[in-house]
């Protein structure tokens, strides 16, 4: 027979996983929302666009890869360009890949490396011929194309890498330094306030009451109609972490992961407990240790729990960031 301090509650639940996180995050994406609104309205008007909020074409070293492309990528899709000085067709293509990326204007970030220069991080990509073009987005290697490609195939690339961000991840991007964008737009009419979303409130509401299944299957509603929001997204993570963990055992579980770290099902659910606990770099290090001790299916389940986890703590998380780059150590 159980005890009863030895099963976790749903009141308890409600109150270890704050909705705040979903909420804010919501805001920051209509802050984003209205920024690039703004931006479109002044190149309309035929004024002077505000600059991106980062540099848009960067050259990455060794030193610098983990902050300019892996926590950089939790907030735009980060193109790598693998090139080097004596290469004739990488000279043909870096020129395209520059052009788009200050095309796109902050909804993707190119990132060169020379691979002469920069050996090993091309040995952990495995690349053996150049041109080589990645990409990285959530910490997460996207393989796009080898050797030199036209401008109209790169473009093409490169909408789908966008969309794919967008859609798995939620991510699009930083296009406006909502600073700048004031400034430029000096006495302007400022951009519509984005109206609440009744969808999107009912779906909260669910989750304040602890209605686990009534805000899973509201969250899943709006992401049917919109698969891209963020805050939509976020809820629905917050809330199947909530329905995962509401009848565990907490002695059985943490004494199943104890006697075997590669039983994938009793880490994720020791790292599920360990987050709703309030151990958040425990559950994060329990799952990145898991990831590099499998293999195969195994192995890409407990990635995708561990992204899942990130998106109930937010990307902008200082341990989600540093959680994403342990994460991308291991895989490359």
């Amino acid at each position: 027979m159980q005890s009863r301090n030895s099963r976790l509650n749903n009141s308890a639940l409600r109150g270890a996983v704050d909705l705040a996180a979903v909420k804010a995050a919501g805001e920051a994406a209509q802050k984003a929302e209205q920024a690039r609104a703004e931006r479109a309205r002044q190149s309309a008007a035929g004024g002077v666009p505000a600059e991106p909020a980062y540099p848009l074409v960067i050259d990455v070293t060794e030193e610098t890869f983990e902050t300019e492309v892996v926590q950089r990528s939790t907030e735009v899709p980060v193109v790598v360009d693998f090139w080097a000085e004596w290469c004739g067709p990488c000279k043909q293509l870096s020129p395209i890949l520059e052009r788009l990326a200050e095309e796109y204007a902050g909804r993707i970030v190119l990132a060169k490396i020379d691979v002469d220069a920069n050996q090993l991080i091309a040995q952990q990509f495995g690349i053996q011929g150049i041109p080589a073009v990645m990409a990285v987005v959530a910490g997460q290697l996207v393989p796009l194309f080898q050797g030199a490609e036209n401008e109209a195939n790169v473009r093409k690339i490169i909408d789908q890498l966008i969309a794919v961000a967008e859609q798995r991840f939620g991510i699009t991007g930083v296009p406006v330094d909502p600073a700048a964008a004031a400034e430029a737009g000096e006495g302007a009419a400022a951009a519509p306030r984005v109206p609440a979303d009744p969808a999107l409130e009912a779906a909260h509401d669910a989750l304040d009451r602890g209605d686990l299944g009534g805000a899973i299957q509201a969250y899943q509603n709006v992401l049917a109609d919109r698969p891209g929001h963020l805050e939509a997204k976020l809820g629905l993570a917050q809330a199947q972490l909530l329905r995962r963990v509401e009848s565990l055992d907490l002695q059985t579980v943490r004494a199943a992961a104890a006697a075997d770290p590669k039983d994938v099902a009793a880490q994720l659910q020791a790292a599920d407990l360990d987050l709703v606990g309030g151990h958040v770099e425990d559950a994060f290090g329990r799952l990145v240790a898991t990831v590099a001790k499998t293999f195969g299916e195994d192995r890409d389940t407990v990635r995708l729990r561990l992204l899942e986890l990130f998106e109930v703590i937010g990307a902008d998380d200082p341990r989600v960031i540093a959680a994403r780059a342990a994460l991308a150590r291991v895989l490359f």
